[in-house]
């Protein structure tokens, strides 16, 4: 029987597409709060501590998001734990993307003029109010555009949550592809969701980019 694309396919790419952006959140967000915890890690007092999370980042950068991925779903069941496809992935993205985001946040609490921290100092703050009151403030508005443009990534990183049986955007495109045998036709759709995906996050960051050096040439011409 001659099989030819339509209106039900589509729906099962966008369908793909909206289970891409779930995978994309929920890595987000885990990576994010484990991120954080990294990043404070990175730039504590102690020293165990800081070499405990520079060891955590280092072993995870250097791990392939694909090995990580089958670690989590195939790994885990010789312990008996076996976990479904969308959990497998999302634990998987949390944990990478938990490395890679502790470092950004990291160079941009380091990114803080020191004066600001001797400043907070000077008025007798604890470490923590220092750290929560004065510099995380100016941290975040350095570490939004980069944090906006490692989504992107994080987006394109989900295509490989196939290799556990979960079908998002590019995993949808290869069963419809398996079963029309049009592979310009289908995986350029997928390309083109991908772009409407990744784009206005990649024109976020650059207007934040824009604003932030702007705000700070103001900032050093009003010095």
């Amino acid at each position: 029987m001659n099989l030819s694309f339509n209106i039900n396919h589509l729906n099962f790419l966008l369908a793909g597409a909206g289970w891409t952006l779930v995978l994309s959140l929920i890595a987000f967000v885990g990576g994010g709060l484990l991120g954080f915890g990294v990043a404070l890690a990175r730039v504590s007092t102690s020293k165990p501590l800081r070499w405990l999370s520079l060891g955590y980042v280092q072993l995870v950068q250097g791990t392939p998001l694909l090995i990580l991925m089958f670690l989590s779903y195939f790994g885990l069941s010789i312990f008996g734990f076996s976990l479904p496809g969308i959990v497998a992935a999302g634990l998987s993205m949390t944990i990478y993307v938990s490395a890679y985001i502790g470092e950004i946040w990291r160079g941009c609490i380091e990114a803080v003029p020191r004066t600001q921290w001797e400043a907070a100092e000077c008025l007798a703050l604890s470490g923590p109010q220092r750290l929560f009151l004065v510099i995380l403030p100016q941290a975040l508005k350095i570490a939004t555009p980069p944090t906006v443009g490692f989504m992107v990534q994080i987006v394109k990183n989900t295509s490989l949550a196939s290799v556990v049986g979960f079908v998002e955007l590019a995993r949808a495109g290869q069963i419809i592809n398996n079963s029309l045998f049009e592979p310009f036709l289908v995986y350029m759709l997928v390309a083109g969701l991908y772009f409407c995906l990744c784009f206005p996050l990649s024109w976020w960051s650059r207007r934040l980019e824009d604003k932030l050096r702007v705000a700070h040439r103001i900032e050093v011409a009003t010095a």
